[in-house]
């Protein structure tokens, strides 16, 4: 499982569903994802990540659980998991509700993802991963939102071919990057979704078809199903003491809100 130390209110959330259908021939219209951040952007967010180090070694000391116990020997603990960044501060893209709003044949009028934030590797002294999530929050700059267990972000990134566009479909775990105007799998879950890879016109398809009817305003919204995180009674032997609903993992927006709180939370499982 993967586990997130949440400091963000996070934003909407689709339903899982759907399976991958026969390609279709079709050329971007648009680019993939949106321009690359600013090499000011990226420092502002790593200087942000870096500045977390002490947090994340809190993180790291309570397996990303909600601390217990004295709070000396606690900070201890941080402090002798010595996190240090570990990798490049790379963009994180989300796919994007408008281009499964789009309601054209193709889609490829819209971008497939959309920037959700930036993602800092970092690695405890045990040999352990954790991805700082950094976004701009208002006026208030680049801010560290979220804390997750593993490197997924970065290391989904490394592993694309050169230029491509990457990007995550969090509601399923799913990986993939763009190439040529077609959506190529980068993990076994987006494998399953899209097999030996898709036109974007066919995943604009797809994913009409698994989150079309579950979009802010729908009646799946309105039933509030589409809620993101709510209460509920962790399992035995289990210290979560939140989960997902199953309709699936929020697609993040970032606000002023919520900044600076602090919440234990247990993800998704984690997919290869």
């Amino acid at each position: 499982m993967r586990l997130i130390m949440t400091a963000a209110v996070a934003a909407m959330t689709f339903a899982m569903g759907g399976v991958a259908h026969a390609d279709a021939a079709a050329a971007p219209a648009v680019p993939a994802v949106p321009a690359v951040p600013s090499a000011t952007d990226v420092a502002a967010a790593r200087d942000a990540a870096t500045s977390a180090l002490p947090t994340v070694g809190q993180f790291f000391a309570s397996g990303g659980r909600k601390p217990q116990g004295d709070a000396r020997q606690l900070a201890a603990a941080a402090v002798a998991a010595a996190p240090r960044i570990d990798s490049t501060t790379v963009p994180v893209y989300f796919l994007a509700p408008a281009f499964v709003a789009d309601t054209s044949s193709s889609g490829t009028a819209t971008p497939v993802a959309q920037l959700s934030f930036m993602a800092t590797d970092t690695v405890s002294a045990s040999g352990s991963h954790a991805s700082v999530w950094t976004a701009r929050v208002g006026s208030a700059g680049w801010k560290v939102v979220n804390i997750a267990s593993g490197s997924d972000e970065t290391t989904y990134t490394a592993q694309a071919a050169p230029g491509a566009a990457v990007f995550e479909e969090p509601q399923i775990g799913a990986w993939y990057q763009v190439v040529g105007g077609r959506v190529l799998a980068l993990n076994q879950t987006a494998r399953e979704s899209v097999g030996s890879g898709v036109s974007l016109a066919r995943y604009h398809q797809l994913v009409r078809t698994r989150y079309a009817d579950k979009m802010p305003g729908s009646a799946y919204d309105k039933a509030g199903r589409a809620g993101g995180f709510q209460p509920q009674a962790p399992s035995q032997g289990s210290s979560t003491n939140t989960a997902p609903l199953a309709a699936g993992l929020v697609l993040v927006g970032f606000g002023a809100a919520g900044v600076g709180a602090v919440a234990w939370r247990r993800s998704r499982a984690q997919r290869g």
